[in-house]
Formats: C-alpha cells, sequence, structure tokens
C-alpha cells in the first residue's frame, strides 16, 4: 500500500513546515517594531503572506498535475527556507516585506500539492482519513511552531527565523530523499491537456464548496484576530493564558482530524461530517459569547476547535472525488479561497469588534448558517443533476 508508506512522510513533511512557520508567529510583530514597522504596515506585512497564497496557489496546483508533485513540494519548502534566511538577516523593513513576498510566492506550493498528493495516493474510502492526517500535522506544528518561538526570542529575536529556515532546509532533505512521486507520467498529460481555469473549477455544483470553505476561513479568521482582545475584556485573560487555550483547541482539532475525521468520512460520508462540523462550531460560536474565565475560554474554543477540524479535510475530501480538473488544480484553487477567507476574516473581526465585543461572534454564528445552508444547496443541485444524468 503506497498511502501507508507516504501519509506518515507527509504528515511529518506538514508538521516540521508548520512548526517553522509558527516559531516566527510570536515573534515577528516585535521584529518588525524593531525596523521602525507601524501597526497598519504590520498588518500589511501579515497581509502580503496570504495575498501570495491567494493569487498563486492554483498556479503551482496547475503546475504539479503537470510535472508531478515531488519537485512542487521541493520547490515550495526551499522557498519557505530562502525567506526564513533572508527574515533573520534582514536589516530594514522593505527586507522583511521581499522575504515575506518572496516565502509567500514559493511556499503557497505546499498546502495544495501535498493534498493533491493524498488524494493521488488514496482510494476514494479512504480519502478523508488520509486529508485528516494532513491536518492534523498543520494544526499540530502550529501548537509547538509558537511555543518554540517564544522561548528562543527572549535570548535574540533572530534566532527563531534561523531555526525556522534549518527546519525548512532539513524537510526539503526529508522530501528529496524519502518521498516518492505520487502522479505517474501517464496521469500526467490527460490531466493538463486542457488547462483548468477558475471557471472551468467554478462549474456546476463543486463551485459551492468552494464558497463554503471561504465562509468557514472567514469565520475561522475572525476569531482567531479578536479573541484575546475579547478574553482579556471578559474573564481578564493574559497572553500566557491565551496560549494555553489555543494549545489546548489545537490539540482537539488536531486528534479530531488524525482519528475521527477518517472513521466518520468512511461510515457516513463527507457530507455527513462538513454538516456535523458546522453544527457543532455554531454552537461553539455561540458559547464563546458566555466566556467569563479561563475554563470557560478553554472549554468554548475547543468545541469550536472540534467543530472546525472536521470541516476542511471533508471538504477537500469531497472536492478532490467531485471535481473534473486535477487534483493539483482542485486542491489549489480550495487553498485560494481559503487565503482569501484569511484576508477579509481579520479586517472585518477586528471591526465587528469595536462596533460590539461579541459581534464577531454573532457573526460567525451567521456564517455558519450561511454555510449550512450552502450545503443543503450543493446537495439538492448534486440530487438534481443525477436524476437528470438517469
Amino acid at each position: 500500500m503506497e498511502s501507508k508508506k507516504a501519509l506518515p512522510i507527509l504528515f511529518a513533511v506538514m508538521f516540521l513546515v508548520m512548526v517553522g512557520f509558527g516559531i516566527i508567529i510570536p515573534v515577528l510583530p516585535f521584529y518588525a517594531e524593531e525596523m521602525g514597522a507601524s501597526p497598519t504596515q504590520l498588518g500589511l506585512l501579515m497581509a502580503v503572506y496570504s495575498l501570495m497564497q491567494l493569487i498563486f496557489a492554483p498556479m503551482w496546483g496547475r503546475i504539479s498535475d503537470r510535472i508531478g508533485r515531488k519537485p512542487v513540494i521541493m520547490i515550495g519548502i526551499i522557498g519557505l527556507a530562502l525567506s526564513f534566511f533572508l527574515m533573520a538577516l534582514s536589516t530594514q523593513l522593505w527586507m522583511l516585506f521581499a522575504a515575506r513576498i518572496l516565502g509567500g510566492f514559493l511556499s503557497s506550493a505546499n498546502m495544495p500539492t501535498v493534498m493533491a498528493y493524498v488524494a493521488d495516493i488514496t482510494t476514494e474510502e479512504d480519502r478523508g482519513k488520509g486529508m485528516g492526517i494532513i491536518g492534523a500535522s498543520v494544526g499540530l506544528g502550529f501548537i509547538f511552531g509558537p511555543a518554540i518561538g517564544g522561548i528562543f526570542s527572549e535570548i535574540d529575536l533572530h534566532i527563531p527565523f534561523f531555526l525556522s529556515g534549518t527546519s525548512a532546509l532539513l524537510t526539503f532533505f526529508l522530501v528529496m530523499f524519502v518521498l516518492k512521486e505520487s502522479l505517474p507520467l501517464d496521469k500526467r498529460e490527460g490531466k493538463t491537456s486542457e488547462r483548468a481555469s477558475l471557471r472551468e473549477a467554478l462549474k456546476g455544483p463543486v463551485s459551492i464548496l468552494y464558497f463554503m470553505q471561504l465562509f468557514v476561513s472567514v469565520s475561522l479568521a475572525g476569531l482567531e484576530a479578536t479573541f484575546a482582545y475579547f478574553a482579556a475584556e471578559r474573564a481578564g485573560l493574559g497572553t500566557v493564558q491565551l496560549g494555553y487555550i489555543f494549545m489546548i483547541m489545537g490539540f482537539a482539532g488536531a486528534l479530531v482530524q488524525g482519528g475521527l475525521v477518517g472513521r466518520l468520512t468512511k461510515k457516513f460520508g463527507e457530507g455527513f461530517v462538513i454538516q456535523l462540523g458546522i453544527i457543532i462550531s455554531a454552537v461553539g460560536f455561540a458559547l464563546i459569547l458566555l466566556v467569563d474565565s479561563f475554563t470557560t475560554a478553554a472549554v468554548y474554543l475547543t468545541i469550536f476547535g472540534i467543530g472546525n477540524g472536521f470541516i476542511r479535510p471533508s471538504i477537500s475530501s469531497l472536492l478532490t472525488k467531485k471535481s473534473t480538473t486535477g487534483h493539483g488544480s482542485t486542491t489549489g484553487f480550495l487553498s485560494s479561497f481559503d487565503s482569501l477567507g484569511r484576508i477579509i476574516g481579520p479586517p472585518l473581526g477586528g471591526s465587528l469588534f469595536s462596533v460590539a465585543v461579541g459581534l464577531p461572534y454573532m457573526t460567525g454564528i451567521v456564517l455558519s448558517v450561511i454555510a449550512f445552508l450552502l450545503f443543503r444547496f450543493y446537495t439538492l443541485q448534486t440530487k438534481k443533476l443525477q436524476t437528470g444524468a438517469n
């Protein structure tokens, strides 16, 4: 079984990539401030990375359909390593921006290509499990990364960037020497004889799934951007306590993705798991409004995290089964919609928070309801098409 050998390697690859990515998260604001960045410039420094992912993820997905997954994953990881080292050596703000833009452009190859690799090596029955394992590795990387970054930043702000670069470099060699190609030569031409365009990818009911992912990403990014302020105001929580809360939420999400998603999609199908995830997320948003202590914040945010953990891998799995474009193009477009949500979410959440502290989470409930209705609409449209075909 090819997937039995490759999935643990992909898990390690994405875990190391996300650890490296996570290491710089708590450090970057202070690092940029040292170079004279204003809060607006810091926001732009964060956003420019997501913007590059939004623009270039579909392109890398398409290229991986054409030349194979392994070389594209290697380009993405070496790009990440290069950007971390450039950031470590930056002395002026423009250099930091240049490193982020380069990193965003090249590393946008990672996620869609790894997901396409999973789609190549798994049967339709096990697809949800494979996508869940990748989701879990990303979640765990995000837990350990910021913790490592926080510890080493106390010695010197440059160290976390060198650590991230080294982690990415080691991952590059892991891919080079251990990972086998998943897309045979005979399967490459057929999938790229017609170039997948956005218009083609958004044909038919399958397009609804991309927009669902957008709504889910907007609500998640809005929560991530505002929860620190909300918890400080409602429960007087500080940064250390918040770190623990996000860690607990991350572990719960990773456990769900690594263990439960595969079993549930196999037994009930992706549709059931997506709807379950949306309902749990909406309940989580509603409970967050009642936060009044460390315990309630940890429990309610974890409920939200579990719901969110169900959604992304199940949407990825369903899309790679239903889409007529190549796996790389499909996962590339999905990453693009996810990035768009991450660009829209923080400023939207911030402006809603300034109107009323609970508004980002009420909006989260509304977005969850919209996502749920979109999925019901997707099911109806699919049934109509099937009936028409019969």
